[in-house]
């Protein structure tokens, strides 16, 4: 959490499609799987290094799979959309009320994209201590009493620190090095080239919080991509890319490529043990451990790290595909990895190419401890993000965008000659391979996807240009999928949250009739009847600015048991900013606003609440200036315990 604002949840995003045009609503028929057969496992280290070098050779030095900032980007300037984050899918075939209401518990947990799939956030509670990373400290916080008081502190290394509690150990994610996260350009995050930085993975132990303790930690070359919680099993997904080779007055580029080495493209972890000060260091994956796809991906590595947290971070299975990795979705029995195809044209910084498809890996989730490689497919166009993913009843849903295609013309102007286009596609296991079931495109033709929301066999798309058409797509035939509805508004949602009684809550940005943004709101929509969706109230939050739900859902709070619904929102204007938790109550009558809740912050500024979360009835909100304490009804204060700058010290075990 950065003072200087609103920290980007680590996934990367990825956006720019290509699927053939259809008439809107109508399904296209599966026809005949391609015949790709599952990836291959490299028989021997040297098998794997001769690919990588023919591979580096064929992308001429580069790994060949990163996005580049000059790729053509939308028109539309915008915050980010979504990140790796989170919203509860219920199993009926319209939006469910999340899991809470009826288990009626004393705490929130973080905002999840699946129940029982717990995702890493900046703070996580038992119900009695709250776990908060401000300004790389962990700060522990026993929230028991009427005034919350901090109980323990502890000094993180690098930036980005994201949490997963499992009982009384701690397993804490964090950037380092020189990749520097996603690049923006026009509002759109594009991953960093070459050159990546290291993920730092701590274990720490809190059994006793007023003294938390390093246990272990691990160095992994790479940047985290995201990660996910299944009872005692972590799995952590790494995307690393080997160093750039470059030819010199000395050697020629073939030369430099023959003088790499296996260890350039399979890098190597390095686990230090606080409690022996052993270091143990090992390859992040052995040379048979790691697949390839049959076309060409680039030689970049995603890794899955599967990790028992119940015995810390020593025991790891370990699996890796030689191909990039943008997205990361998770069910409860699988893991999905998802990035785009090896491109040269978009390696050289020019537009997708008409057929870019996005590639999508599925591993075996389903046993404590392990993970298993199970099958490979592909969609044409880009995902979105995790939420553009959904496993349901063994076969994957995925949302996917083309994006305009742009050629010179001799004046040197551009024209577009292919319009952008979105589709949902069902995607069933056979073989080792991810066959393409079903298909129904023609959603937002000239728009893009900026909000995705399956759940049971009803999915929602959100796609915006100048105006943001709702599409209500029926998947209970995955074989002949189909839009049952569609409402046109004006601005946007850029999440999407399903309430009980038919009912679903977008957030987003309003906008003018020629799309230029207007301020964050709140739509409430009614989808009980598929084929007439209707939005029943809309509040906007501020005449200008914006809330991080719109990239991070992990920033939105929903608790059933009042109907409240909390989101985070900053404005400018004046020369200053204002930054509050909002309240809502959502009832079908409409969208009443509790209160709000503010932070005090530096230079008379207000300090961005980044998380709301509530304990034994009351609402606590988190900001890098402190934790508070408010009423839940009204959002009115009732205490609030601030964060002193903190102390830097070395922590054990490094």
């Amino acid at each position: 959490m950065q003072r200087a604002g609103f920290r980007l949840a680590g996934s990367v995003l990825s956006l720019v499609a290509a699927v053939a045009v259809v008439v809107p609503g109508v399904a296209v028929a599966a026809g005949k799987a391609k015949s790709k057969p599952r990836l291959t496992a490299f028989a021997s280290c040297t098998s794997l290094l001769s690919y990588a070098r023919k591979g580096t050779l064929r992308a001429g030095g580069g790994a060949g799979v990163a996005l580049r900032a000059g790729m053509a980007a939308s028109a539309v300037d915008r915050p980010p959309p979504v990140g790796e984050g989170t919203q509860v899918a219920p199993a009926a075939s319209a939006p469910a009320a999340p899991s809470d209401a009826a288990a009626g518990p004393s705490f929130s947990t973080t905002n999840v994209q699946e129940a029982g799939v717990d995702e890493p956030d900046v703070v996580k509670t038992d119900g009695r201590l709250v776990y908060a990373v401000t300004d790389s400290t962990l700060r522990i916080l026993d929230v028991t009493d009427a005034q919350p008081r901090t109980v323990g502190t502890l000094a993180l290394d690098g930036h980005g620190q994201q949490l997963l509690l499992r009982g009384t150990r701690l397993l804490v994610s964090a950037s380092a090095g020189s990749s520097g996260g996603p690049v923006f350009r026009q509002g759109l995050a594009f991953p960093p080239g070459p050159g990546y930085g290291q993920t730092l993975l701590t274990e720490i132990d809190v059994r006793d919080p007023a003294v938390p303790k390093v246990a272990r930690t691990m160095t992994v070359p790479g940047d985290f991509v995201g990660a996910r919680l299944t009872g005692s099993t972590a799995r952590v997904v790494i995307g690393s890319q080997p160093d750039r080779v470059y030819a010199t007055q000395r050697r020629t580029l073939r030369e430099a490529v023959a003088a790499t080495r296996t260890k350039d493209f399979v890098p190597s972890t390095v686990l230090r043990s606080a409690v022996s000060g052993k270091t143990y260091r090992r390859s992040i994956a052995r040379c048979t451990q790691v697949r390839r796809p049959r076309g060409f991906s680039g030689t970049g590595l995603v890794t899955v790290m599967t990790f028992d947290l119940d015995r810390g971070l020593y025991s790891a299975d370990r699996d890796a595909v030689m191909a990039g990795a943008q997205t990361v979705y998770a069910s409860p029995d699988s893991l999905y990895v998802a990035s785009r195809r090896y491109s040269p044209a978009v390696e050289a910084g020019r537009d997708a190419p008409a057929g870019t498809t996005t590639e999508i890996h599925r591993f075996d989730a389903s046993r404590q401890g392990v993970t298993a490689y199970r099958a490979t497919g592909e969609v044409e166009g880009f995902v979105l993000n995790q939420y553009a993913l959904s496993e349901h009843r063994g076969r994957l849903r995925v949302a996917s965008t083309r994006e305009p295609l742009w050629f010179p013309n001799l004046d040197g102007a551009t024209r577009e000659t292919r319009a952008s286009s979105s589709a949902v596609t069902i995607l069933d296991e056979r073989g080792g391979r991810l066959v393409r079931v079903g298909r129904v495109g023609g959603l937002g033709d000239g728009e893009r996807i900026y909000a995705v929301r399956f759940a049971g066999d009803v999915g929602y798309v959100v796609t915006f240009r100048q105006v943001d058409p709702l599409y209500v797509v029926d998947l209970s035939s995955p074989t002949a999928p189909r839009v049952r509805g569609e409402l046109k508004l004006t601005g946007y949602s850029a999440y999407l949250h399903p309430l009980d009684g038919g009912l679903l809550l977008g957030v987003g940005q309003e906008a003018t009739s020629e799309g230029r943004l207007a301020g964050p709101q709140v739509s409430l929509f009614d989808v009980s009847d598929p084929a007439r969706p209707a939005r029943l109230a809309q509040k906007q939050l501020a005449a200008n600015g914006s809330t991080a739900t719109e990239y991070d859902p992990h920033a939105f709070l929903y608790w059933a048991p009042t109907r409240l619904a909390v989101l985070p929102v900053q404005t400018y204007g004046g020369g200053r900013s204002a930054a509050a938790a909002v309240g809502l109550h959502v009832t079908r009558g409409g969208l009443a606003e509790a209160g709000r809740a503010t932070h005090p912050g530096t230079d008379g500024q207000d300090a961005p609440i980044e998380r709301s979360l509530v304990v034994d009835g009351r609402l606590f909100t988190l900001s890098y200036a402190g934790l508070g304490v408010n009423d839940l009804g009204t959002l009115a204060p009732l205490a609030f315990t601030p964060f002193p700058a903190p102390a830097r010290t070395v922590q054990r075990g490094r």
